[in-house]
């Protein structure tokens, strides 16, 4: 799977547990800051990261993880 395609799918689940239109979801936007996530919907995200892209996301790891471009950066990694 390449970069654009997982980031396509991030910026899906984004928009769907983050009920935000898709061109308010750019790389640099922060969960919380600029998507407004709450605690719960952080939760959420993982976990719908998780089940998109059949990975496991470290607690410790999930936590750095709060920008789109992050998540697509780590995906993309976990992924290989």
């Amino acid at each position: 799977m390449d970069r654009g395609e997982v980031e396509q799918r991030v910026v899906k689940v984004v928009c769907e547990v983050l009920a935000v239109d898709e061109d308010m979801v750019s790389p640099e936007s922060n969960f919380v800051f600029d998507l407004g996530a709450e605690s719960t919907q952080s939760v959420e995200l993982v976990a719908a990261f998780e089940a998109e892209f059949d990975i496991e996301m470290d607690g410790e790891v999930a936590l750095q993880v709060q920008t789109v471009g992050l998540a697509v950066d780590f995906i993309s990694a976990y992924m290989g």
